[in-house]
C-alpha cells in the first residue's frame, strides 16, 4: 500500500480497515512493530523513507 501511494499519503486507519479487517489497538500496534521493522530494512538507501505524518497515516518517499 505504501508503494502504490509513494509520495503520496498512505491513510493508517484505512490501511488497518484494508489488511486486518479493524483499526483495533493491537492491530495498530502491530502496524507500528512493522513500519518500525520496514524503516530498518530501507534506511541502507538514504533516498527511500517512510515520514509519519501524525493522526492521519504515512508517507514513502522515493
Amino acid at each position: 500500500m505504501l508503494y502504490k501511494n509513494k509520495n503520496g499519503l498512505t491513510e493508517r486507519r484505512l490501511a488497518l480497515l484494508s489488511l486486518w479487517g479493524d483499526d483495533s489497538f493491537f492491530n495498530t500496534r502491530t502496524m507500528d512493530v512493522f513500519i518500525t521493522k520496514l524503516r530498518k530494512h530501507l534506511k541502507k538507501d538514504p533516498a527511500v523513507e517512510i515520514i509519519n505524518i501524525r493522526g492521519v497515516g504515512y508517507k514513502l518517499i522515493c
